[in-house]
């Protein structure tokens, strides 16, 4: 077995890392000789430049970050193996998944993690877009992308969105299109598109990455276009259009995530109307590579328990959403 330089390997990963070789020296508790001495030691072995080093900046080359991939990935199962065989039952994993997922879905179940899986130590990487699958940014991942033939996936949720607003906004909606006193209950009744028109629309630039997006794509559900006369208010995450429905600013569309966990889902009315699938897919990602550890196992299958739970997913849905490719 032709192995390079194995002390080498742990000061590569930290100055690439941390992108400096004083920052590096500091947190291994070498002199910054020490570390230079080890990359150059590495650059030698290999035949490649790893760093280009620029006065005092500092940038990997593409052969650096090629060969980081690779070394990150067989660090962390060093010390995931090593962990096993000494009896370590904790397992320190970091989850990149979306802000919005994060903070109305998976926060308010962490307690539930912690009390049924206290070994788990879960440290979150909120993200605001699809997150780079690479274990330089997380362990394991929530993703709507199941495209990197290195990971396995397991279906969380299909995405839909439907329109809600605030208990006062829908009391303003029944008196202005004079709905019987029985619309109290909004099951009771069923608005149309234009009549949902009528009222300041929500709109969430992120979803389909265009303003008024998500509008247009609920209207043509209906086959309908959305009609010139909607006053479109825009924000640009789902979080901020959940926040303005709140306070009586009009209709926003969500999805069931947002409002399956929180206690203050019951200021929203759901209301009466069609939905639209928006084709996105939300998976549990983990690389297939780590697939026997055990913390990563212990947190897919809880994932999935509490989608399933949640109504996000139903049981049977499990062989036909995990994806190995």
């Amino acid at each position: 077995m032709k192995l390079p330089p194995l002390k080498a390997l742990p000061v590569f990963e930290a100055v690439a890392r941390l992108n400096s070789f004083s920052l590096a020296a500091d947190e291994l508790a070498v002199s910054q000789s020490a570390v230079s001495h080890q990359i150059k030691q590495l650059e030698t072995y290999l035949g490649e430049t790893l760093f280009i080093r620029t006065g005092r900046y500092l940038a990997m080359t593409e052969e650096g970050r090629q060969y980081l991939e690779a070394v990150s990935s067989a660090l962390l199962q060093i010390e995931r193996a090593t962990e096993q065989l000494l009896g370590h039952e904790e397992s320190r994993l970091r989850l990149s998944v979306f802000s919005s997922f994060a903070v109305r879905w998976l926060a308010p179940r962490l307690p539930e993690l912690q009390r049924t899986h206290p070994q788990v130590e879960l440290s979150l990487e909120m993200s605001s877009e699809n997150p780079v699958l690479s274990d330089r940014v997380a362990d394991c991942f929530i993703t709507i992308k199941p495209d990197s033939p290195a990971f396995s996936y397991e279906l969380l949720y299909k995405e839909r969105l439907f329109p809600v607003c605030s208990q006062d906004f829908w009391q303003r909606i029944r008196r202005e299109l004079m709905l019987d006193e029985d619309a109290g209950d909004p099951a009771s009744v069923a608005l149309t598109p234009e009549q949902v028109a009528q009222f300041p629309l929500l709109s969430t630039h992120s979803i389909y990455d265009k303003q008024g997006g998500d509008w247009e794509a609920w209207f043509q559900e209906a086959g309908l276009g959305m009609p010139a006369s909607c006053r479109l208010l825009h924000s640009s995450h789902m979080l901020l259009s959940l926040e303005a429905a709140r306070f009586h600013q009009g209709i926003a569309l969500t999805n069931d995530y947002m409002l399956s966990t929180r206690k203050d889902s019951e200021d929203f009315v759901k209301l009466p109307c069609h939905f639209v699938v928006t084709g996105d897919r939300f998976y549990f990602a983990w690389k297939t590579s780590r697939r026997r550890e055990r913390g990563i196992q212990l947190l897919r299958r809880w994932l999935v328990s509490q989608a399933v739970e949640g109504g996000l997913r139903s049981e049977d849905e499990g062989d036909r959403a995990q994806v190995s490719r």
